[in-house]
């Protein structure tokens, strides 16, 4: 990836350029010491002067009025705030008109700007203090007073919370008064810039050190840059916080939001005092400091998928290159490309009024519907269908075109969702909340519904990053979490029962990533690369979970690497230093979920056999319990030597009815309640109870045995004689309740003895009741199948 400059050969200003901000994707106005404001189109060459400022006027910081938030689109016609030298700020209408001009600090006014909603608007001066506006001008509070003159400001992401300079320190201060304030040492130098990014929420800062630097919202260092030639003098956000430009004297520079850098341009500029994006994140201009503005293109992003190479070779020109018979093809679009994403066999480009869609198998003919507003911030790909993200909403598209759904939360916000915030699947759209980060939307795909009852899906801590599984069955959809702490959750997206079952399954987990043809999972937790071949193993055995892990040292990837891709057996890792790392995983796992899918599990066996790994049996063992198939379970655990594992499938098999079968397989697996719950309702109490009795869970055993009127004698039995075999005495008031019950109701009994005869004569029948009603009910089956 770089950046494609332009400078005209004459500069329009005849002094240095100080601010530059865009109205729309092909509109741009700059304003200059030669107190002219400028209106530019990069598109036809075009500059016309919108207005000559007073002569005491110098321009030093210009931010236009934002556009809207969620489609709502602002009521307020366009303007912008102008903060210059004189001390004041001036709104001024796209026409030129000064709408007002406000008296705001003792020396020159240094930065201004409007919060997202478009509801505020900060302003900091020489005289070291900030000062919050309303929307129309007035004066709403003096948040800080500084000793030193503030440079630069920035709103938080939510609007609630203001970064601010103060010579080598950089300043985060909460709207409301007593809150907590933020402040570290961030520079060794004068900081002259700062950018916050609503989307990714990281940090820019910049220096008379020659460093710039990115930070996370707690003042963490993320990355701190080598030192350059001269002292940056702007630093600048894309919109959707993927990437970041850097300017100095004569540089201008295009970074990763992780902080590395893709291309380094040397125009000659003298300083750039200022950069700003244009809206769809493909182009920036910048203010420099020998009249002229400098424009500036995305070019060459790359996209790859399998075989396939894509490269944007200009604005409107793609070039796809498959590496296998090195075929090339070029694509050419009537507007510019803004987003593309590459997957599932398909390439989704959006330009400023249309998306196409293309099939790898045939690049000539695309299938081109046109977009309701040209700002795609974000594309996700499924198997079936794909979402488009835009400044209005989120909307689900099938591969032929056709609008699918278009699913909405209270509140909702899509230019704040980027891919770590959102997850599709062919079933299945999750979206975390920005308004209370615990929590997560999940709908149905096809319907654009909130899936279930309607309850979206909370955790105890703030999330960070969601991803939803690829392959399988509805009911079986699973979703991933990171939350702030860095732990990594997994839970079913369908609810059963009351609770949803949550469960912690890594720590200290950077990035991660599901594999697109089966339900693989990979992260990189804490200095380990690690995947986990069957994640559900987590809910069938929780103690195999461990074995059904393979790890890899990670130290290779350097500090603080990311996924990129998990495709087939191939992960792709990008280092801190912008550098691909690709690696292999085993194919034989994939192989594995593809034959349990189809429910082949001779095939899985003979493969274990074959392959002859531990990890790849105790997959098929954690897979063969979720199937409830008994047989492949117990080779599998014969296999990894989990005796009592086998033993206790092999008494599972000896059980006469099919319910009882089911019940001890849902204990095996950990649900207690789910088993007892079927037993009660198959009518099998006697089994319940024992099933408690085991667990020694007595009071339920108990309840339960008081309940059906039956089987007191015998819990009070085992009780008894569980205590006595640990040489203790009955302290529970129930206990003791109904031992004395039963001594009442038999006086001549002077103390409670268990007739063991007895009891076992009663269980002896219970079992046999339940051998004829499982001999009834398959008598019953096999007559409908015969009639049949």
């Amino acid at each position: 990836m770089r950046l494609k400059t332009s400078l005209l050969k004459e500069p329009k200003h005849k002094d240095l350029v100080s601010c530059v901000g865009w109205t729309t994707a092909d509109e741009l106005y700059s304003c200059s010491d030669d107190h002219q404001i400028m209106k530019w189109n990069p598109v036809t060459s075009e500059t016309t002067r919108v207005v000559k400022l007073p002569d005491d006027v110098y321009p030093i910081d210009l931010h236009w009025f934002p556009r809207g938030i969620g489609g709502k689109k602002q009521s307020q016609p366009e303007s912008f705030v102008l903060t210059s030298s004189d001390g004041k700020f001036h709104l001024i209408s796209k026409l030129g008109r000064v709408e007002k001009s406000v008296e705001a600090h003792c020396g020159a006014v240094l930065a201004g700007r409007w919060n997202y909603e478009g509801t505020a608007l900060v302003t900091v001066g020489e005289d070291g203090q900030v000062k919050i506006w309303s929307k129309s001008g007035m004066l709403r509070s003096t948040l800080a007073q500084q000793g030193t003159p503030v440079y630069s400001v920035s709103w938080a992401p939510d609007s609630d919370k203001v970064l601010y300079t103060s010579g080598k320190q950089l300043i985060i201060k909460p709207l409301q008064p007593n809150a907590k304030v933020l402040q570290w040492k961030a520079h060794d130098g004068l900081i002259l810039k700062t950018d916050w990014n609503s989307v990714n929420d990281l940090i820019l800062s910049a220096g008379e050190d020659c460093r710039y630097k990115v930070w996370d919202s707690f003042g963490r260092a993320l990355y701190n840059s080598q030192p350059h030639e001269y002292p940056i003098t702007s630093i600048a956000w894309a919109l959707d916080g993927e990437l970041f430009a850097v300017g100095s004297f004569n540089t201008l520079r295009l970074c990763d939001k992780t902080g590395w850098s893709y291309s380094l341009e040397k125009p000659n500029t003298g300083s750039i005092f200022a950069i700003s994006w244009s809206i769809d994140g493909t182009q920036l201009a910048g203010a420099c400091g020998n009249g002229q503005v400098i424009f500036a293109h995305v070019v060459e992003q790359h996209w790859e998928w399998k075989n396939f190479q894509i490269t944007l070779m200009k604005r409107r020109t793609m070039k796809v290159h498959n590496v296998i018979n090195d075929a090339v093809d070029l694509l050419e679009f009537r507007d510019r490309v803004i987003k593309a994403s590459l997957n599932y066999g398909y390439l989704v480009v959006s330009t400023s009024l249309q998306c196409y869609v293309f099939s790898t198998k045939n690049w000539n003919t695309p299938l081109i519907f046109d977009l309701k507003e040209g700002t795609v911030s974000l594309i996700l790909q499924a198997e079936r269908h794909f979402l488009l993200l835009d400044g209005g909403g989120l909307y689900l598209y099938s591969y032929e075109g056709r609008l699918i759904s278009s699913p909405k939360y209270p509140g909702m916000r899509t230019d704040i969702l980027n891919a770590k915030t959102v997850s599709l699947s062919n079933d299945t759209l999750a979206v975390k909340d920005k308004a209370d980060e615990k929590v997560i939307y999940i709908f149905e795909a096809l319907s654009g519904k909130p899936l279930g009852d309607g309850k979206h899906l909370t955790h105890k801590t703030e999330i960070v990053e969601i991803a939803l599984d690829q392959k399988g069955l509805t009911s079986e959809r699973k979703i991933a979490f990171i939350d702030k702490n860095r732990d990594l959750f997994i839970t079913s997206v369908k609810r059963f029962g009351k609770e949803q079952k949550i469960v912690k399954i890594g720590t200290m987990v950077q990035s991660l990533a599901w594999n697109d043809t089966s339900n693989i999972l990979c992260g990189i937790q804490d200095s380990r690369f690690t995947v986990w071949y069957y994640p559900n193993t987590v809910y069938v055995d929780k103690d195999l979970l461990p074995k059904t892990l393979y790890e890899k040292d990670a130290s290779e990837f350097s500090k603080n690497p990311q996924i990129v891709s998990f495709i087939g057996n191939q992960v792709t890792i990008r280092r801190a230093d912008g550098s691909l790392v690709h690696l292999h995983i085993s194919p034989y796992p994939a192989i594995l979920h593809d034959y349990i899918s189809t429910s082949r599990w001779e095939d899985g066996v003979r493969l274990c056999r074959f392959v002859k790994d531990q990890t790849l049996w105790a997959c098929l063992a954690a897979m063969a319990v979720a199937s409830k198939d008994m047989t492949t379970a117990e080779i599998a655990y014969a296999a990894i030597g989990e005796i009592d594992k086998v033993q206790y499938i092999n008494s599972i098999k000896d059980l006469p009815s099919k319910e009882s079968r089911l019940a001890h397989m849902l204990l095996f697996s950990g649900n207690t309640q789910e088993a007892e719950t079927l037993l009660l309702q198959s009518g099998l109490v006697y089994q319940a109870i024992q099933v408690n009795i085991n667990l020694y869970n007595w009071e339920r055993a108990l309840d339960l045995a008081v309940k059906h009127r039956t089987h007191v004698d015998t819990v009070l039995a085992y009780r008894q004689k569980f205590l006595e075999d640990f040489g203790k005495k009955e302290t529970n008031q129930r206990f003791l309740q109904y031992a004395e019950g039963i001594l009442r109701a038999h006086p001549e009994v002077q103390k409670l003895e268990v007739d063991w005869n007895k009891i076992k004569a009663k269980i002896e029948m219970e079992i046999a009741k339940e051998r004829e009603r499982a001999a009834a009910s398959a008598a019953v089956r096999s007559s409908v199948t015969v009639q049949q």
